[in-house]
C-alpha cells in the first residue's frame, strides 16, 4: 500500500472519530480541569457558598454584588503561596482577579460541604 493511501485512510478514520467524539460529548458539560488552579476553583464553585456579612457590606460600598464573587471563582487565580492548605478540616485559599478595572482578592474557607467567603479586598486602579 502506498504512503498516500495510508495517509488518506488514517485521515478519514481520524475525521470520523472526531465527528463521533463531538457528537457524543457535545451536549455534556465535560471539562478539562487538570491544573491545580482550575481544580481548586471548580471545587469551591460546586459547593454551597456562604458569604459573610462583612463581605456583603464591602461589596455594597463599592457598588458590586455577589456575581462579582462568582465571576472571580471562574476567572480568578489561586495564590497558593498565601493560602493555608495544610489544615485538616477546612483549607483557606486566597483568590485574586480583576473585575471592572478593579483588583480583587478574596479569602475563602473551603470545607467538605460548604465554601465560606471570609474577606474581600478591593483596590481601584
Amino acid at each position: 500500500m502506498k504512503i498516500i493511501k495510508r495517509v488518506a485512510y488514517y485521515s478519514g478514520g481520524f475525521v470520523i472519530g472526531l465527528i463521533l467524539l463531538f457528537f457524543f460529548l457535545g451536549g455534556k458539560k465535560a471539562s478539562c480541569d487538570y491544573s491545580p488552579n482550575a481544580r481548586t476553583l471548580k471545587n469551591i464553585r460546586i459547593k454551597d457558598r456562604i458569604i459573610s456579612e462583612e463581605v456583603l457590606q464591602t461589596l455594597r460600598l463599592n457598588q458590586m454584588d455577589t456575581t462579582t464573587i462568582s465571576s472571580l471563582l471562574i476567572d480568578g487565580n489561586v495564590l497558593f503561596s498565601e493560602s493555608d492548605t495544610s489544615l485538616d478540616s477546612c483549607k483557606i485559599y486566597m483568590i485574586r482577579g480583576r473585575k471592572e478595572n478593579r483588583k480583587l482578592k478574596i479569602k475563602v474557607e473551603n470545607c467538605d460541604k460548604k465554601a465560606t467567603v471570609l474577606e474581600v479586598t478591593i483596590q481601584k486602579q
